[in-house]
């Protein structure tokens, strides 16, 4: 299947290369996600007391999203949408799945990802960071990063492993490099690998990744009228907790210090936080003004999203910090806090500087949105819309989504579906009654207006009837919240 489709979308690219050869060449792209980060954890997103001065200046010089959402809640099946394009009801990777074999969690050979479609129209691609779609335990093979489509590979296979940021070890490629930090591991096996935490540290992994991706820009950036254009694919594990170390020492915000919240009077945890997170904001500075320097900025499109809603599994105190706003609800929540997430995109010279999109998209729709950029062909089996006319300032020409869909497997299983302002809630899974909300009045979803509407609620239930398919791997498990 994938054989088919390589060759379709190398005649396609042939054709379009051919015929827009006088045009302006196609843009690198850098899609930048980072880990459990809220909708209201930047600065430009209302945060207060966490400095995010470059991506605050990234938004200002770009185009920030109000109304954009993770493909899922939790980690793997959010990457899944990510990369195939496709909704929760259709992609392969539904949840976070465990035990010791990992096929459940890692894409097969029939599955497209955006990496593929870039590569096959003659992009060099790159991965630095947490991948979680892939693994070397048996059932992972097929989904390794260098199977799906990357030229290059630098990070994390195994998500428990991506918890710890002092680990013994990181991939490059299929190579482990040994990185000199001595780990106190824990009870416990995903995908045979055991988390734990650092109890000698030499090695910060964010910033070894970090570094990675800046080499990879470097490397891989050239302004030659037929260079060869290149996606970066920058999967931090920051602001995520390492579980274990909370579990173990109280304490799962690892950084390697308070920078200049060393001083507040905070406990450590809420410190490390804020740390984590200016770090990152620190770091995403650093590849703005590499572009910048290469001087290929205006060749490319830059990118920046987080893979669900805030975590609270560190030992912070999220009430300090108010990281999901005015929404309601956090990571393993399909209320708003849960899965809508922030966007940011900057592309000098292209994206109108300093703009606010209410569009409604999600992360299904990177891979059309990549594919346009590129001049390729998307996989004819994905829900994904190309938002390039909003983030090249012809929003009257942007198409919209019918319906967005999610759905998550654990707590007994939940059902999402947001419609123009209308937001539906089912819980558990199937059976539950739906809960019915009005975006543009009630954002943070506390006035269940169902009763009101029982033809919305009719139409929205349809959606999700549809939208499903059922997958062998996949069934609800665990017990409801409300139940």
């Amino acid at each position: 299947m994938k054989r088919n489709f390589f060759l379709l979308s190398l005649c396609c690219w042939i054709f379009v290369s051919s015929s827009t050869s006088a045009q302006s060449p196609r843009p690198n792209i850098v899609f930048i996600l980072v880990d459990d980060l809220g909708y209201g954890d930047l600065g430009c997103y209302g945060q207060e007391l966490i400095q995010t001065p470059r991506l605050d200046q990234m938004a200002a010089e770009g185009i920030r999203f109000t109304d954009f959402y993770a493909g899922n809640t939790v980690c793997a099946p959010s990457r899944s949408v990510l990369m195939t394009g496709q909704h929760m009801g259709h992609t392969h990777v539904r949840g976070n799945a465990g035990g010791p074999d990992m096929s459940a969690q890692s894409l097969r050979d029939e599955d497209v990802t955006v990496a593929e479609v870039l590569k096959s129209a003659g992009y060099q691609t790159g991965l630095c960071g947490k991948w979680g779609l892939g693994d070397e335990a048996p059932g992972g093979r097929e989904g390794l990063p260098r199977r799906q489509g990357f030229d290059f590979f630098y990070g994390y296979l195994n998500q428990v492993h991506a918890h710890n940021y002092y680990p013994e070890f990181l991939w490059r490629n299929e190579q482990r490099a040994e990185l000199g930090n001595v780990v106190q591991r824990v009870d416990g096996s995903y995908g045979g690998f055991s988390g734990g935490w650092a109890t000698q540290k030499i090695a910060y992994s964010h910033d070894l990744i970090a570094t990675e991706a800046l080499e990879f820009i470097q490397t891989n950036a050239s302004t030659e009228p037929d260079r060869k254009p290149f996606f970066l694919y920058l999967s931090l594990t920051i602001p995520h907790a390492n579980n274990e170390a909370t579990k173990g020492v109280g304490d799962g915000q690892e950084v390697p210090d308070y920078g200049i919240y060393a001083d507040k009077e905070w406990p450590n945890q809420d410190k490390g936080q804020a740390a984590m997170i200016s770090r990152m904001d620190a770091d995403v500075g650093r590849i703005l003004d590499l572009l910048s320097e290469l001087g290929v900025e205006k060749d490319t499109v830059v990118m920046f999203s987080s893979d669900n809603g805030p975590h609270n599994e560190g030992g912070h105190n999220p009430e300090r910090f108010d990281p999901n706003g005015p929404l309601r609800g956090m990571k393993r929540d399909l209320s708003e806090g849960g899965i809508r997430v922030p966007l940011i995109v900057r592309w000098p010279g292209t994206t109108p500087a300093g703009t606010t999109s209410d569009h409604v998209g999600y992360f299904g729709d990177l891979m059309a949105t990549a594919a346009e950029l590129a001049g390729a062909t998307p996989p004819a089996n994905i829900d994904s819309i190309s938002f390039v006319p909003t983030i090249s300032g012809r929003p009257e020409r942007q198409q919209t989504h019918d319906y967005l869909y999610w759905e998550f497997y654990e707590q007994g299983g939940k059902q999402a579906v947001r419609s123009g302002n209308w937001k539906a809630i089912r819980m558990p899974w199937m059976t539950g009654k739906t809960q019915l909300f009005d975006l543009s009045q009630d954002i943070g979803e506390a006035h269940d207006v169902a009763n009101e509407h029982p033809g919305v609620v009719e139409a929205m239930e349809a959606r999700m009837a549809e939208a499903h398919q059922p997958h062998p791997n996949w069934e609800p498990r665990g017990k409801s919240p409300r139940s």
